[in-house]
């Protein structure tokens, strides 16, 4: 810590120096909430929407101290995955998203695009965060407040964009860094553009031998550290002309395989991604763009029973799940002077199998086998102006959500009927500009969720909570508004201000229900609850002190209860799950020509129950991180990253087996870059 205020004085004084010198120019504020149409599928946006974003752009996604971009997104106050650990060592089945206190299950209530299409996992919808090597992320946008209105399911709580990089003239990048905990990440990435060929391929291997999850209390020989091996790779082929259009193909594969904590428990990805996408020329007056995209996975887990004494553990249960997903998107948008229509459609097809092993006194016991088929078919239209400081959109989607050829297999072949809901989704929103940098906005939507595959259909567990699946489940409905305002001053210390306040009620949520307890085991259902509601209020700032120094800062305060369930009313008026009623982050971010860049990076989060009838309680937590580079040359820079300085380790879940996040952990590399410009070198 010596070293990091050191670091931030000099920071201090170098802009107290610079500033003497000559005029300080004020800085853009680059980590930000904004009422923009960015996140919509308007081309050329008009005017302003009340759709609230926090955009990351590229210097806080990789100076941040992050391993993982899940980790990267924690920056904003409201985001937080089902659990409360990072991924670099959790179960991808526990990687949902939540926004604005609304919660997940392994599911996330938000969507994932990256460059148009779903990264959201197409069999079980968590997301896979390892997916993309991290150097390939141009910037991160995320909007919170329901996105069915334009992009159907799985965007019931937001929408999440990730921007790649692209192709530029020949640019070589390598990384290399080892850290605690046998953690190594090594990544490369090479780009090449001619005149008639853009190309870039990029790759990352991720390792770590983990942490033992369980309270050092309670281990027992059963208890073996939770890790991961990760290698990600990307490929992109095609043309971009910065004036008129852009074609592409791109392929992304990841493969990983993960000890779950114990030696009987792991399970293993192998997902395979495709994407096309034309661009045709923008006429001035008409702008519009195709993707068709797919992806072809393989997962496998494995799941056992540990004694009370956790000394020994026996297998219980084998799973392999297959699936396929082919999808296509297109809209338009026809401008006018102070007025913009959109249009668009997609389709989206999911084929899954769900083949489970039961396994008992080590042999197995019977075969559950499950086949099934979602499609989404929706079509959307937009109206977006402005006028005279008035700015606003209206939407209107309508989707079919099939659930399709069923067939489930025990003892016995079952056949159940196909299942099809029509759901509308509606918005709309205001933005009123006051003066030059402020204005107030508001919004109302609906949105929805259809339950994924897993939900439906698949058993699953983490450490000894086994959460069973449920074919009945309904699609999940919200209603929610929300009113802010938000102040953009380009003046001295450039400061901005956001502030929201959010409404959200969702109906037949999909959560995990007690069915059965024992001192050593749980056992629930997912069901649906009558309703559940969140309200409450987001909070964000940036300032530049002075050109040397930002300070970032976001607080989140989330009412999110139970309020209707007739089939238990013990639980309304209970905390939704994982869901906090407090959070806060801070950042500060300082450069110096002679010492490089820190990030130094905190966050809290208030306690928290990690199951519906609020018997486990997960205790608030505060974690303090810190990261920097330096240049050592022309082409080599040296990085640095510490997690959790305070090794105060959060508590994660309690299944009821109490687990608990990472110590510290530290890590460190170098980075080389190397760029050849059309007329020589460049880096």
């Amino acid at each position: 810590m010596k070293a990091t205020i050191v670091f931030l004085l000099a920071a201090v004084a170098t802009g107290n120096a610079q500033t003497a010198a000559t005029p300080q120019q004020p800085t853009p504020p680059q980590v930000k909430d904004q009422i923009t149409v960015t996140a919509d599928r308007s081309l050329s946006p008009i005017g302003e929407t009340a759709k609230t974003t926090y955009v990351l752009e590229s210097t806080q996604i990789h100076e941040y101290p992050s391993v993982t971009l899940d980790e990267t997104l924690r920056q904003h106050a409201g985001f937080e995955l089902f659990r409360r650990s990072s991924y670099r060592v959790q179960n991808p089945t526990s990687a949902g998203i939540s926004l604005r206190g609304l919660g997940s299950t392994a599911v996330s209530r938000t969507l994932v695009l990256e460059d148009g299409a779903p990264l959201n996992d197409p069999f079980g919808g968590w997301i896979h965060w390892s997916e993309s090597p991290q150097q390939t992320v141009q910037s991160v946008l995320l909007v919170s407040g329901g996105g069915s209105d334009l992009y159907g399911s799985s965007a019931l709580g937001g929408v999440i964009d990730v921007i790649p990089v692209t192709a530029s003239p020949t640019r070589l990048d390598l990384s290399g860094v080892g850290g605690s905990q046998s953690t190594s990440d090594v990544t490369g990435t090479l780009t090449q553009t001619t005149h008639f060929l853009d190309a870039l391929i990029a790759g990352e291997s991720l390792r770590t031998a983990g942490y033992i999850l369980t309270d050092p209390t309670i281990i027992g020989a059963a208890d073996v550290p939770a890790n991961v091996t990760s290698q990600s790779y990307r490929t992109e082929l095609g043309r971009r002309d910065h004036h008129s259009d852009r074609i592409f193909l791109t392929g992304a594969l990841l493969n990983e395989s993960r000890s779950n904590g114990t030696p009987l428990t792991t399970n293993a990805t192998r997902l395979w991604r495709y994407l096309a996408g034309f661009d045709p020329p923008d006429t001035g007056r008409l702008s519009s763009r195709v993707r068709a995209f797919g992806s072809n996975e393989g997962y496998r887990q494995s799941f056992s029973s540990i004694v009370a004494s956790r000394a020994t553990e026996s297998l219980t249960r084998l799973q392999r799940v297959r699936s396929q997903e082919l999808g296509a998107t297109a809209d338009g948008t026809l401008h006018f002077s102070h007025a913009a229509a959109v249009v668009g459609a997609d389709i989206r097809d999911v084929r899954a199998t769900d083949d489970e092993t039961p396994i008992s006194k080590g042999l197995p016991n019977g075969r559950a086998n499950v086949t099934a088929r979602q499609r989404f078919i929706g079509g959307f239209g937009e109206l977006m102006g402005e006028y005279k400081g008035w700015s606003g959109a209206a939407s209107l989607r309508a989707d079919r959500a099939s659930n399709l050829d069923i067939v489930q297999v025990t003892t016995t072949t079952t056949r159940p009927a196909d299942r099809t809901e029509i759901v509308l989704s509606p918005r709309v929103g205001v933005v009123r500009r006051l003066g030059t940098h402020a204005d107030v906005h508001a919004s109302g939507f609906r949105a929805f969720r259809e339950p994924s595959m897993n939900e439906l259909y698949r058993t699953g567990q983490v450490g000894s909570q086994t959460t069973l699946a449920n074919a009945s489940l309904l699609s999940e409905r919200a209603t929610g508004w929300e009113i802010g305002t938000q102040v953009v001053s380009q003046g001295r210390m450039s400061p901005t201000f956001h502030a929201t306040y959010f409404w959200t009620e969702i109906n037949r949520p999909v959560s995990a229900v007690l069915v059965s307890q024992t001192a050593t085991t749980i056992t629930n259902m997912r069901q649906n609850l009558g309703q559940i509601r969140s309200r409450g209020v987001e909070l964000s700032g940036e300032v530049h002190p002075i050109r040397a120094v930002s300070v970032t800062v976001g607080y989140q305060y989330a009412n999110a209860t139970v309020t209707k369930f007739s089939a238990l009313t013990s639980l309304v008026g209970n905390w939704i799950p994982e869901v906090p009623r407090q959070s806060f982050t801070g950042q500060i971010h300082a450069v110096n020509k002679r010492l490089g860049e820190l990030t130094v990076a905190a966050r809290a989060s208030g306690m928290a129950f990690d199951d519906a009838g609020n018997q486990f309680a997960l205790s608030g937590f505060y974690s303090l991180d810190v990261s920097g580079h330096r240049a050592l040359g022309r082409f080599v820079d040296a990085t640095f990253l510490v997690q959790n300085l305070t090794n105060e380790r959060p508590q994660v879940a309690r299944t009821p087996t109490l687990t608990l996040g990472s110590p510290i952990f530290a890590e460190a590399g170098l980075k080389l870059h190397f760029s050849r410009a059309k007329t020589g070198v460049n880096p």
